[in-house]
């Protein structure tokens, strides 16, 4: 009897440490190019995570910090090369590698939220910009997670009335808006969030754009640039993504793959909410408590910010065979899409 009992207890062991194994949960180590405590950026990464690890028992997802595993602009060749599972960021960080990464991360003049995700998810934006992966090298596999409305153009320590008021300033700049910058003479620099305020401080920059009024106040702006300028021309809507591995990817099942997907989705409306419902307080704060005075772009500015763009997208198209192809696809979606939007939406008059 003892000898039956110890071996129906070994084979008891047995099968459940198969049933273990076979249900063993797949980690992923996430790194984020915003900090956790950095409103509708850094929430963004946190809320993706809480998502899928309440929805999926195959698949946990672990947060870590832009610095903590590899710092913010290197996360896309930590991922490809498997040092890292994987990354929420946006594509624009790797403009110095990819000429056309920005084109899905935020266009000077282009699309606003509604329409970009069109673009994306029913046109050939996504498909496209995983091709572009692909065809560099890298080994990734790219989700659309996050979107945000217009940022705010950008903060000043003086007032900005004419372009020669631009020539020679020093600026921290995101993306494809940084080469419009320095057609008009100005020095630009794509610095992470976090080392923005101390170049600031010390005067290496003698301006910055980052994001939104309430993500901008978290990082202290107004307590030295008290000119904010509006509206995003250069980033009427950011869309993030979520970087995986590729084997990591291939290895998941189906369901865990749709389960990412799905959580990715349902993040992109929190993102865009979260931005559109919490930054009109900042900006009255911003006003009334910390002195700044919000500034708007004249016809005159916005229409030499929009000249320059087209030169650049014009330069870049004729330098770069595939920026070319995604920029016309882009094209010819808004050319389309003008039909719908200048007929549906009501007019918006500027005051």
């Amino acid at each position: 009897m003892t000898l039956r009992i110890r071996t129906l207890a070994a084979a008891t062991a047995a099968t459940l440490s198969l049933g273990v194994a076979s249900n063993a949960q797949e980690t992923f180590e996430m790194t984020s190019a915003f900090g956790k405590n950095l409103p509708i950026l850094g929430t963004a990464a946190i809320t993706f995570v809480d998502k899928i690890n309440s929805i999926s028992s195959d698949v946990e997802f672990e947060h870590f910090d832009p610095g903590e595993l590899v710092p913010a602009l290197e996360a896309l060749d930590a991922v490809s090369n498997g040092s890292v599972d994987a990354s929420y960021a946006t594509s624009g960080y790797w403009q110095g590698k990819l000429t056309a990464a920005s084109l899905f991360a935020a266009v000077p003049f282009g699309p606003e939220a509604g329409e970009f995700l069109a673009w994306m998810m029913y046109d050939d934006g996504l498909d496209l910009m995983q091709r572009m992966y692909d065809d560099a090298g890298y080994n990734v596999h790219t989700i659309p997670c996050g979107i945000i409305a217009p940022e705010t153009s950008g903060w000043f320590k003086n007032e900005i009335n004419s372009l020669s008021d631009l020539e020679g300033l020093n600026m921290r700049f995101f993306g494809l808006g940084a080469k419009v910058m320095e057609k008009l003479g100005v020095s630009t620099s794509l610095l992470a969030g976090g080392d923005i305020f101390p170049a600031l401080e010390r005067g290496a920059i003698d301006a910055t754009e980052f994001s939104m009024p309430r993500i901008d106040a978290r990082l202290g702006f107004h307590n030295i640039a008290k000119y904010n300028y509006f509206p995003g021309w250069h980033q009427p809507a950011t869309l993030f993504e979520l970087l995986i591995n590729q084997d990591r990817w291939d290895a998941l099942d189906e369901t865990s793959q749709r389960q990412i997907e799905v959580a990715c989705m349902a993040n992109i409306t929190d993102n865009y909410a979260e931005g559109e419902g919490t930054n009109f307080g900042a900006m009255k704060e911003n006003v009334e408590k910390n002195g700044v005075t919000i500034k708007q772009w004249s016809p005159e500015m916005l229409g030499a910010f929009e000249a320059a763009w087209n030169e650049v997208a014009v330069e870049l198209a004729t330098s770069d065979a595939f920026f070319k192809e995604v920029w016309d696809d882009l094209q010819e979606f808004r050319a389309n899409y003008k039909v719908w939007n200048d007929n549906i939406y009501l007019p918006r008059p500027r005051n």
